[in-house]
């Protein structure tokens, strides 16, 4: 089973919350609030998407790639958490 459709309910919760996001940027600027106001929406907004980003990302390395808790090659496993903490740092 693929990460995506065991995580579905999970990761579509996320996505709900980002569009609930976008929607209150549009209402912002539909409202003409200050600039400085919706810019903080819009970083809120990227931060959610770049989490969705870094789980999606780090659940395919999991599945698809190598998982660390289970790779028999020390080598493998570490390059492989190596990879997953460098892309959760690079989203935060």
């Amino acid at each position: 089973m693929a990460h995506t459709v065991k995580d579905k309910s999970k990761l579509l919760a996320r996505v709900r919350r980002i569009k609930g996001q976008a929607e209150a940027v549009e209402r912002a600027l539909e409202a003409e609030i200050g600039c400085s106001d919706v810019l903080m929406l819009v970083a809120s907004m990227r931060g959610a998407i770049n989490g969705l980003t870094s789980e999606l990302m780090e659940e395919h390395i999991r599945h698809h790639v190598v998982d660390p808790a289970n790779e028999p090659d020390p080598d493998r496993a570490k390059g492989a958490s190596e990879l997953i903490e460098v892309i959760r740092t690079y989203l935060k």
